[in-house]
């Protein structure tokens, strides 16, 4: 059973993630508090190098606004390097083309077994850089990040192609073949995650890789890079460069030698993407961007089954999803009880430090995410939104913001229409099925949807209804390795994960051979 599954069902402590979990992890550890920072320099060819420029950025505790450390800052002179150690790296005849397939997926499984090694050391590192909870982090995050590195690993030898009857004395087969050097920019909400989404088909798959992390959250990408190098991959296979969007992200994103990128963040960085390797190379482009998911709630539906699913759907990640159930739908039937219920929640959630086991929210990432979601919150009150509870900032020290539960939400309302990423749920009443349809679709987002009732043909009748590239029925964030997740619309183009997202990371073939034919 998915762990985030598992946390929907027992959601009301996040203690509880762990004891669900026992079955993979034996028991909840003792975070790291004050975790050694190994690794902050550039990763180029198996070797921590500083940057061209001699450059640094500091990483910011969420929780104290203070300095964690300074990391050595890429721009395009370092991705210059790092994509020439993945070209070199990816050359015919290299160490890692000659690999057999199924030696490559055996590096995989051993990255994904240094990392439950170092799973206690990884969950503290992700808390102090990300302040996600570190019961959170341990029980969720590296669990599917280390399913998704096997799911993948398994494929490494599954590459098939095929043999076509083509017309005439012809054999034909296809060929399905990495496509080369692979630039991927990843997010800072789940930066353990979404580097694993990202790694798995491409290594699995045999292309070489120069990945960007966020700036916020470079530390965990960082230690991913020591232990790929620990579990034998070749030198140059793997390229971290942390640095800043417009100057490290750009020159992946135009770089004449990246044969292919993926980016995961902001719908409004998303549409830059595409023109940056338009004007390049015309590499391939796979992106999964921002969302605003309707979560419909009918009035058949059991009550507190609903309450903390939508609770859920929102808050979890301290609302820093791209899929969170972020407009909240309900009948007008159960209106009021939901609307009271779900203030009572929210108020029950627990708010501080992250490393904190009773802590069920941690702090937002940064001071401008921080200013972000606190401006959306003056809208909604100026636009006529009811405050049910939060909407101020919690404590005077971090990045922390209460639970905030807005209700009588119109759809015009910008936190009706905005991506938040925060901790802030927009409730809207409805009447009948069609309109509630109509509305959700009315959206420039299609990530995303859930629906909650007990009539299994209103279920499906929605979830096929919704233009949505995923749609949960009673239940919410519910995740595999081996399920597809993309966007319709303006939450991106392409599919992450099972099967699905391998074709980003390959390219097709067709071989054609005359076959002589011999007089009899």
């Amino acid at each position: 059973m998915s762990v985030l599954r598992i946390v929907f069902r027992r959601s009301k402590n996040v203690q509880n993630i762990v004891k669900q979990h026992s079955a993979c992890m034996s028991s909840a550890p003792q975070p790291v508090r004050e975790p050694e920072i190994k690794h902050a320099q550039i990763f180029i060819n198996n070797k921590f190098v500083d940057s061209v420029s001699g450059k640094r950025f500091p990483s910011i505790s969420p929780v104290t606004e203070e300095v964690i450390c300074e990391i050595a800052e890429g721009d395009k002179a370092d991705v210059d390097l790092a994509v020439k150690a993945a070209r070199d790296a990816f050359r015919l005849g290299s160490p890692w083309r000659r690999m057999d397939a199924s030696e490559r997926g055996n590096l995989m499984y051993k990255l994904a077994d240094l990392m439950e090694r170092d799973a206690v050391y990884l969950a503290s590192l992700e808390t102090l850089d990300n302040g996600k909870p570190f019961q959170v982090a341990y029980a969720a995050d590296i669990p599917l990040s280390i399913k998704c590195l096997r799911y993948y690993a398994g494929y490494a030898n599954k590459n098939h192609g095929k043999t076509i009857p083509v017309d005439g004395n012809f054999f034909t087969y296809t060929r399905h073949e990495p496509i080369g050097v692979c630039g991927q920019i990843i997010p800072w909400n789940f930066p353990l995650l979404m580097q694993a989404w990202k790694l798995g088909p491409a290594l699995s798959m045999g292309n070489t890789v120069v990945m960007k992390p966020a700036e916020q959250t470079s530390l965990t990408a960082l230690y991913i890079a020591q232990l790929s190098e620990e579990a034998g991959f070749p030198p140059g296979v793997l390229n971290i460069v942390p640095g800043y969007g417009p100057t490290a992200g750009a020159a992946i994103a135009k770089h004449m030698d990246v044969d292919k990128v993926a980016f995961t963040g902001s719908t409004e960085i998303g549409q830059l993407i595409p023109q940056y390797a338009a004007t390049s190379n015309l590499k391939g482009v796979t992106l999964e961007l921002g969302g605003k998911s309707p979560n419909i709630i009918f009035a058949d539906a059991d009550m507190e089954q609903a309450v903390e699913q939508a609770h859920f759907a929102l808050f979890f990640n301290h609302g820093q999803c791209c899929c969170a159930g972020s407009r909240t739908f309900v009948e007008d039937k159960v209106y009021d009880e939901f609307v009271e219920r779900s203030i009572e929640r929210a108020k029950k959630r627990t708010v501080g430090n992250p490393f904190d086991e009773s802590v069920e929210q941690g702090p937002q990432v940064d001071s401008e995410q921080l200013g972000k979601i606190m401006n959306l919150i003056e809208s909604g009150k100026k636009e006529g939104a009811k405050l049910g509870t939060g909407g101020v900032r919690h404590g005077d020290r971090g990045y922390f913001i209460e639970p905030t539960v807005f209700m009588d939400v119109k759809d015009n309302m910008r936190i009706a229409q905005e991506e938040i990423f925060g901790p802030v749920m927009s409730i809207l009443k409805f009447k009948d099925l069609n309109e509630v349809v109509e509305r959700a679709n009315k959206s420039m987002y299609g990530l995303a949807a859930g629906v909650v009732t007990k009539d299994i043909d209103r279920a499906l009748y929605v979830a096929n209804s919704l233009r949505a590239g995923t749609v949960w029925v009673n239940c919410f964030n519910v995740f595999s390795a081996a399920a597809p997740f993309g966007g319709y619309k303006m939450s991106g183009n392409g599919r992450e994960l099972g099967e699905y997202g391998l074709s980003a990371y390959t390219e097709v073939k067709n071989v054609t051979i005359s076959i002589p034919q011999k007089n009899s």
